[in-house]
């Protein structure tokens, strides 16, 4: 597993903020769905054992807490001020 500060590890990378604002309404698009899919493996491999995965499931909520956070970032950045 590569390092989690490498960019190419980021979940909001440019490839993915131009999917996303290019997104129907509607659409779902989630960036962390390669981790997901990987926790599904797990559990599927080791019977639904969930003990057995907890690396995955962590590594799919530390994916979602990264992304939240630079998509609340740029959205922050964003912002037009009030009264300015």
């Amino acid at each position: 597993m590569a390092s989690p500060d490498a960019p190419e590890d980021t979940p909001w990378d440019p490839e993915t903020r131009k999917k996303f604002e290019s997104k129907r309404p509607g659409e779902f698009i989630d960036p962390c769905q390669e981790a997901a899919a990987r926790s599904l493996k797990c559990l599927h491999r080791n019977s639904g054992a969930r003990e057995m995965c907890a690396d995955y499931f962590q590594a799919y909520r530390d994916c979602k807490k990264q992304w939240i956070s630079e998509r609340n970032e740029e959205k922050k950045k964003a912002r037009k001020p009030l009264f300015g």
